[in-house]
């Protein structure tokens, strides 16, 4: 059985093993711990998901890999280690039929062997490179059909219009077959190619009438094959020295393929990172000037954003005695690159509201040691506030959302994020699943249990993933209010902050009066491409009008 790193969250790609708990060989109990990893948005122990013998360690520590790649390898009772597998692969009877090569063997199972649910075949898919890639062109093929791969070597390479990358095999096998060409452009999870896999017994189907594959498949490729355009092969001489944006493969190919100059190039408004020129943009440059719509290409040049070529170094000029240098741990740099995407990727408007919270106060004085009895629990603000605004998300639904594109998914359940800070400077947003279905008791138990555990190290990968609305709690530190940060690919997130006595001027039977309160402020962040002042002001003074009309009823 197949280890994998797991996935801890929607935005989470990858993950580091920090320590193994068990070594090659040793016996292994079901939920019983292997290893541990770091992510962005979690530390947590990995427990294994069967009972047998670790017989194989992949990734070692310090290691960081992409989720679904195979860590380890458990072997479960009942079934043979790898070793036993290809012997008795190679033990199987021999066919009388004629000698053919193993490309022509393979060939002539392909059709039944990914019939027969896929046995003994991988297929290998256009990867999504970021969440808003939805599609990838193939640039090169590095194995052809027939080759023998091994395990993480190279087969093709893509560009899409946020990187160019090389996608390694997922597993040992020989490439039976490649099913979409070079410079030609896919979706995402499109079947790109099929590996037979190694261990995998052909002759298992040799009872089977045996279908030929297209004897040009192999040759379509080749005789196919578009030519790496012109503008591929000076882009290292000619854009780099006389440019100072980066031009993907993709769409080089595209302007060479539509007579779309340098010059021409350099004076499209990109909007992708960076202002990098998307795939979309090359091919509305080319619609408008084809229709007409285009009269001019403005001769001055845009202001390009330039990268710094690294981040800013500080350099120490008094003597390094005074100076500590601390390398950031893992998840710290997670962390790190998570704010700074958040931050590029939503337009971020902070709306701040203080809320009397007299009502919930009084209750909670007259009523927290008979929680605490009764519930096993301690009774806080934070479970009125998730509540309320649990509400406020049914009541205007569009804050309950998340934006791929051009593209609203308003989300119909409510999986509430709850910030736990951990010791000494991590944070993670464990979601409270259907936070929309419980009442203030039960989102009472929820928050607690989730800053239990995760403090603990006891969060699983369903806990982290698939949140649709967060609340961070910095009161809890006497922060009296802040702006804090979306939590990708959310569209808002809630600050609360500390609830403090102050003076409240107040109307009684037509008289002023001043009374003392307790109040507390609250903050949304929210993404103006989706949620506008408007609805940002509606949805807080929603919340701040459920709390302060506090009825009582926590069931």
């Amino acid at each position: 059985m197949n280890i994998i790193m797991p996935k801890m969250g929607e935005s989470v790609n990858e993950g580091t093993i920090i320590k193994w708990h068990k070594k090659k060989g040793d016996t292994v109990k079901r939920d019983e711990i292997i290893f541990e990893i770091s992510t962005d948005k979690v530390d947590t122990e990995i427990p294994s998901p069967a009972a047998g013998i670790l017989s194989e360690i992949i990734v070692k520590e310090g290691e960081t890999v992409e989720v679904g790649t195979t860590v380890a390898v458990v072997q479960t009772d009942g079934e043979p280690f790898a070793e036993e597998i290809v012997d008795e692969t190679v033990s199987e009877p021999v066919p009388t039929e004629p000698q053919e090569s193993m490309h022509d063997a393979i060939g002539k199972n392909i059709d039944q062997v990914t019939t027969e649910a896929g046995e003994g075949i991988i297929e290998i898919t256009m990867p999504k490179m970021g969440e808003s890639v939805m599609e990838g062109t193939i640039i090169k093929w590095y194995k052809k059909i027939g080759d023998p791969v091994k395990k993480d070597e190279t087969i093709f390479e893509i560009s899409t219009d946020k990187v160019d990358t090389e996608i390694p095999s997922p597993e040992e096998g020989i490439l039976t077959e490649i099913l979409v060409s070079e410079q030609q452009t896919v979706e995402v999870g499109t079947v790109v190619a099929r590996l037979s896999s190694k261990t995998a017994s052909i002759l298992s189907h040799k009872e089977q009438k045996p279908t030929l594959p297209d004897k040009s498949a192999e040759q379509k490729v080749d005789k196919e094959k578009i030519e790496v355009p012109a503008a591929l092969e000076v882009r290292d001489k000619q854009v780099n020295k006389s440019s100072a944006r980066f031009y993907s493969p993709l769409v080089l190919s595209i302007a060479q393929k539509e007579n779309v100059s340098f010059d021409e190039l350099e004076k499209i408004n990109g909007t992708g990172v960076a202002a990098r020129i998307t795939k979309n943009d090359i091919l509305n440059y080319i619609e408008q000037k084809k229709s007409g719509k285009l009269t001019q290409v403005k001769e001055e040049k845009k202001e390009v954003y330039k990268a710094p070529s690294e981040p800013y170094r500080y350099e120490a000029v008094a003597s390094s005695d005074g100076v500590q240098k601390i390398e950031m741990d893992n998840i710290r740099l997670k962390i790190m690159q998570h704010m700074v995407k958040s931050r590029d990727t939503s337009v971020h408007v902070t709306a701040m509201i203080e809320v009397d919270m007299n009502k919930v106060y009084n209750f909670i004085q007259a009523k927290k040691e008979e929680f605490l009895r009764n519930e096993g629990v301690k009774l806080t603000y934070m479970p009125f506030i998730t509540h309320a605004a649990v509400k406020a998300l049914k009541e205007y639904p569009l804050v309950n959302s998340t934006i791929d594109g051009t593209t609203i998914y308003q989300k119909k359940y409510i999986n509430l994020g709850i910030a736990v800070a951990i010791e000494p400077t991590g944070l993670i947003v464990p979601n409270i699943k259907d936070a929309g279905d419980k009442n203030i008791i039960g989102l009472a138990k929820s928050i607690n249990d989730l800053a239990t555990r995760a403090r603990v190290k006891k969060l699983t990968p369903d806990d982290i993933s698939n949140g649709t609305f967060s609340i961070t709690n910095y009161g809890v530190f006497g922060t009296i209010f802040g702006t804090p940060i979306i939590n990708q690919p959310e569209v808002a997130i809630l600050g609360v902050g500390a609830v403090q006595k102050k003076p409240v001027v107040m109307e009684i039977d037509g008289t002023e009066t001043i009374a003392i309160k307790p109040i507390m402020s609250l903050t949304l962040s929210h993404d103006h491409r989706l949620v506008d002042g408007m609805l940002g002001g509606k949805f807080i003074k929603f919340i701040k009008d459920t709390l302060e009309n506090f009825d009582g009823r926590v069931f």
